[in-house]
């Protein structure tokens, strides 16, 4: 059972690494979006852009070769977008 066990435990150390690497780059783009919100409100422009926003996501959902499905990834960028 041992070396299912240092499968298990390289997958989990491969599964820790890329969370890491979504949570720094989540962080940089909300980073840029905070800049983005002083730009509109600094020049008196509507923060929230709906067609950007579907404009956005139906690229992603094109551009998606999966495995997450058409329905994960909207899901995720509602959850995205709601932060």
């Amino acid at each position: 059972m041992t070396g299912a066990d240092d499968v298990l435990r390289e997958l989990r150390a491969e599964i820790d690494a890329i969370d890491a690497e979504i949570f720094a780059a989540l962080n940089r783009r909300l980073d840029v979006v905070v800049r983005l919100k002083r730009h509109k409100e600094e020049h008196g422009l509507s923060f929230l852009d709906p067609d950007r926003e579907l404009r956005m996501v139906d690229e992603r959902v094109r551009a998606n070769a999966g495995p997450l499905s058409e329905s994960g990834l909207r899901g995720f960028y509602a959850e995205l977008l709601a932060l």
